[in-house]
């Protein structure tokens, strides 16, 4: 997979062009982005978790909502969350929701694959990903990437 040097902030605005679509009825999107060094990261992949991130976080959102997105650096590397107020996630499903197959949608609307795949990705550049929820409140996910990838 091709590695590059990115700046991630630019990842988070070419992937809210994609999903200008699944946002646009659904929720006004905050943006907070900080100041950030550039990571050696796979941009596609990367994408493909603020996709995953970003659509969940529209689609858990009953009637219009807002979707904050905030970026950050610090001496160990960088943070993005993405927060959302929707329907939350009841703490019984808190803990599955990296299980593969496991969906909190309709049948039918969810594989249940998007946040297994995206900790696999996270995990492969060397980072985190973490989930805070309050049912009737919202959820919050938290990606870590590290500055420098594990040789």
């Amino acid at each position: 997979a091709p590695v590059d040097h990115v700046q991630i902030n630019d990842c988070i605005r070419d992937t809210l062009k994609i999903a200008h679509n699944v946002l646009k009825h659904r929720a006004e999107v905050e943006l907070d982005l900080g100041e950030l060094p550039e990571l050696r990261v796979n941009p596609s992949q990367i994408n493909q978790v603020l996709l995953n991130l970003i659509t969940n976080a529209a689609q858990a959102i009953e009637g219009y909502g807002k979707v904050r997105i905030q970026s950050r650096a610090d001496d160990e590397g960088i943070t993005i969350s993405v927060e959302d107020n929707g329907s939350g996630i009841p703490a019984a499903h808190l803990h599955r929701i990296f299980e593969p197959f496991f969906s909190t949608k309709p049948q039918g609307e969810g594989t249940g694959l998007g946040l297994p795949i995206a900790r696999k990705i996270i995990a492969e550049h060397g980072g985190g990903i973490e989930v805070h929820s309050t049912v009737g409140e919202g959820t919050r996910f938290v990606v870590r990437l590290p500055l420098l990838p594990a040789t």
